[in-house]
């Protein structure tokens, strides 16, 4: 006699359990014991066998049909059975899922998501635990799972953003250790963009490689600077004689300090532009976007008599022009 547990106890079900309620029972058993959730877990490896093994015969409706009716015996040696063969120490070699059988790609895709869980690559081209990961008793360990990426933040002026510069980031390990990092943003990096760190994330499992550490970069406002796309803004103070006879004001740039000319009778809101002055292209380090002075002209607040004077003949004579 047969010292197999009950396949409708392995996945806690009732014998008139439908197949909706058989699936949904062992997703929620194959997601709990699947090895990549319990590595190095032997208990869980013998359990996740197990409920697979029952779903197996339980979702397959003529295997059903022999098992309600013949119960372990129906799939023990010399029963005529293809699907499992039973080995000089009890319990099945190997177990193969063909034809009719459940599609396990498909299965834990559902449990994992795509692209989670066993692919292909894992149980062969015919499902088959035997000739792939599963062999004899024991599960072989020998799928390898890239790690989780981990995020985190860092804080930047607007300049080392536009011109690129080093930070020295710390962050802690997932064994709580805290580790210090020199990274490079690159130039022309925007707010939001991310720079990725390669094999800083959460560690691989099973020989797995690490995942990586997406670092999001945050620009700190600027008062004297405004981003619009590769382009830079700013304001410049021109004083109203200047402005009405022309002449040259000291523009403040990422590149440092730009004589720029004010041509006569500029007004406010004018806009100057500076070519090459903004910000550099990340796909193009030769390119550059340009700058864009804003003139604003200054109206002087306290006059003495004799400006007031100057200003009221001034004012007189443009009358008469």
């Amino acid at each position: 006699m047969s010292g197999k547990r009950d396949y409708y106890d392995v996945l806690g079900i009732d014998k008139k359990a439908d197949e909706a309620a058989i699936k949904k029972a062992y997703r929620k058993l194959a997601k709990k014991y699947h090895p990549d959730t319990n590595a190095g877990d032997p208990e869980a490896e013998e359990k996740f066998k197990e409920v697979t093994e029952a779903y197996n015969v339980l979702s397959d409706k003529e295997k059903k049909k022999l098992y309600d009716q013949f119960g372990h015996a129906a799939f023990e040696e010399g029963a005529g059975n293809p699907h499992f063969h039973e080995n000089a120490q009890g319990g099945y070699q190997e177990f193969h899922f063909n034809g009719s059988d459940v599609d396990l790609d498909d299965l834990f895709g559902e449990i994992f998501g795509h692209g989670g869980g066993f692919g292909s690559s894992h149980f062969g081209t015919d499902r088959s635990f035997g000739n792939s990961h599963f062999s004899g008793n024991s599960w072989q360990g020998s799928y390898g799972k890239k790690g989780q990426d981990a995020e985190a933040s860092v804080e930047v002026s607007f300049e080392e953003a536009a011109l690129g510069c080093d930070k020295l980031i710390h962050f802690r390990n997932p064994d709580g250790s805290t580790e210090s990092l020199q990274v490079h943003i690159p130039a022309g990096i925007d707010s939001g963009q991310k720079v990725r760190l390669k094999g800083k994330g959460m560690p691989g499992r099973n020989g797995g490689e690490n995942g990586n550490l997406l670092l999001e970069v945050k620009i700190r406002e600027n008062a004297s600077y405004e981003r619009k796309g590769m382009d830079v803004y700013s304001t410049v103070n021109v004083p109203f004689i200047t402005a009405a006879l022309g002449g040259e004001v000291i523009v403040d740039t990422l590149y440092g300090k730009v004589s720029c000319k004010i041509k006569e009778g500029t007004q406010s809101g004018t806009k100057i532009r500076l070519r090459g002055k903004g910000i550099v292209s990340m796909k193009n380090p030769s390119v550059k976007g340009d700058h864009y002075v804003i003139v604003q002209i200054l109206v002087p607040r306290h006059l003495n008599p004799e400006a007031k004077r100057k200003l009221k003949e001034f004012s007189d004579a443009l009358r008469v022009a």
